[in-house]
């Protein structure tokens, strides 16, 4: 497999507060990774800058040539009152005036993130797993071919964390999308996670899941 993105000598620092330092590691094209370490140890900090929302003190990153990134961010409670549908949510991504061509690829997203049937429910009436696949579904619709979801499964049920995993999974291994999953929870990327990265004390490892022998919330 080749390599999607490249990490090297990557460090952090905020004022005089390191935050990590001499990180290296390399994530392979249609791999599936778990990014994990305890909190206050710069997760949130790696993934802006990989998003190029943060620039690193040094050291370098670089995606390989046609990565298209997606983002999935932690759910973020919708009033009840919240006024679009489902489908009105995900739409959001797409231009203002509506092609044949946009409307067709919101419906062929909502079938395949399993939110068709109730595209026309309100977000502020959909249940958390619900609206967290709408963040997906907006998250598919400019096509990435890399995936980051960013404590995704935070606060939902054990069964919406299920499905909104099994969807990932659907993702890597009928469309080849890469996976980089921020998660505390440690048993859920030992089942569908095929990979680690443990960051913790400014320093990072990488190995196979199954291999993880850490364990923390």
């Amino acid at each position: 497999m080749t390599d999607v993105l490249k990490v090297k000598d990557l460090t952090m620092k905020f004022d005089s507060k390191v935050i990590f330092q001499n990180l290296n590691f390399e994530l392979k094209k249609g791999s599936m990774t778990a990014l994990l370490g305890p909190n206050g140890t710069g997760k949130t900090t790696l993934i802006n800058i990989l998003m190029k929302l943060l620039i690193p003190t040094s050291g370098t990153f670089e995606f390989a040539k046609g990565v298209k990134l997606g983002y999935v961010p932690q759910f973020r409670n919708i009033e009840a009152d919240y006024p679009l549908s489902i489908r009105a949510f995900v739409s959001l991504n797409t231009p203002l005036i509506k092609t044949k061509k946009i409307k067709e690829r919101v419906t062929s997203e909502l079938k395949e993130t399993h939110l068709l049937s109730i595209q026309n429910t309100r977000m502020g009436e959909a249940s958390g797993g619900q609206k967290q696949r709408a963040y997906l579904a907006q998250a598919l619709l400019d096509k990435p071919n890399m995936i980051i979801l960013d404590e995704a499964t935070a606060s939902l049920d054990p069964s919406a964390k299920e499905e909104l995993m099994q969807l990932i999974k659907h993702l890597n291994e009928e469309h080849d999308i890469t996976v980089l999953f921020v998660t505390h929870d440690v048993p859920l990327a030992r089942k569908y996670m095929n990979n680690y990265l443990y960051l913790n004390h400014g320093t990072i490892t990488q190995g196979k899941m199954s291999e993880f022998e850490g364990d923390y919330e």
